[in-house]
This record gives C-alpha cells, structure tokens and sequence, in this order.
C-alpha cells in the first residue's frame, strides 16, 4: 500500500528542525520501503505492507522522537484516501501570486464536516468545502488579511490540522501515482 505521511510544524520559522534526507532514512530504518521526501515540510511517500495505517502513525512518530527528539505528530493517508481529497481541488484553484490555496489536513477527531461550524468563514471572500480528510480554502491574495479562516491560528482546532498548499498536495498526489 502507497502511503503519504504529512508532519505538522516542522521546519516552520527556524522550529522543529528536521533533515529531510535524516527523516527518509528514519523511514526505511522502521521499515517503509520506496521512501520519497518531498520539499522541506515533512511530506514523505512511502509503501508499507504489513501494518495497519495507526500503527504506521505510531510506529513513525515513536522513531522521530527517537531520533530528532521531536515529538512531532504524524498524519497518514493511503492512497484511496488521499486521492479524493485531491482530486476534490478545483481545477482553477492556484498557490500564486493572485491566489491563495490551502488544504487543512484534518486528525481523524475533528474529520467531519461540522468542522466547518468551527471556522470562520467570509462567505464573500473565502471558498471553503469540505471533503472527507481535509477542509479545502481558497482566497484571492488581496483578501488574505481580510479572511476569517486566519483566526483558526491559536485555537484548539489548529492543532488537529496539517496545512499543505494546492500545489504541494497536487505534487504528492502525481507522486503517489507514479509510485
């Protein structure tokens, strides 16, 4: 099975450093085989046969706190699972300079679409939807500081989400693809 672990708060403002190439062997050492680390963010695709997706969580988070000292948590999906929350993306949605496209990975806790209820949302600026792992968000540039979604920082829920933006989660998805 192809899997995608996403690491939240890592290598983020000079915190939780952590070395990709480290990490990847991390990985193999516990096991996961075909590892492929993608930018500097904590997003690794990988295959695991044996074990079921929570203990691949355990298993990963246990050996990262081994080793980096870090106890980072760990979000994974498999493929059947990821593949929907991409392709749930809208095409013309973009991470550029006249668009900002975020997917907030969600912790199985919080994984409903009552989620939204949490989230304030600009109706008028902001797009959110939400599909099953994941909340989607889209805003133009200009309306970034006028987004209600900023104010997720600091709240209980912002800890049970992993924030990727469109053109990462696409990138992951293509690589899951090509195994």
């Amino acid at each position: 099975m192809i899997y995608v672990a996403l690491l939240r708060g890592i290598n983020v403002g000079g915190n939780n450093k952590v070395d990709m190439k480290q990490l990847k062997q991390v990985f193999e050492k516990v096991g996961m085989s075909s590892v492929k680390t993608y930018i500097n963010s904590g997003n690794i695709i990988f295959t695991d046969t044996s074990r079921p997706k929570a203990e691949i969580t355990t298993v990963l988070e246990e050996a990262i706190y081994a080793h980096f000292g870090l106890q980072i948590k760990v979000l994974v999906y498999n493929f059947d699972e990821y593949k929907p929350i991409a392709e749930a993306i809208p095409a013309e949605w973009t991470n550029d300079t006249q668009m900002k496209s975020d997917v907030l990975f969600l912790w199985e806790e919080v994984d409903t679409e009552s989620v939204l209820e949490g989230l304030s949302v600009k109706p008028e600026i902001d797009s959110v939807y939400y599909v099953q792992g994941a909340v989607l968000w889209s805003v133009a540039r200009e309306n970034v500081t006028r987004s209600g979604m900023s104010k997720i920082i600091g709240t209980p829920l912002y800890k049970l989400v992993t924030i990727r933006n469109v053109n990462t989660v696409r990138k992951l998805y293509g690589m899951m693809q090509s195994g």
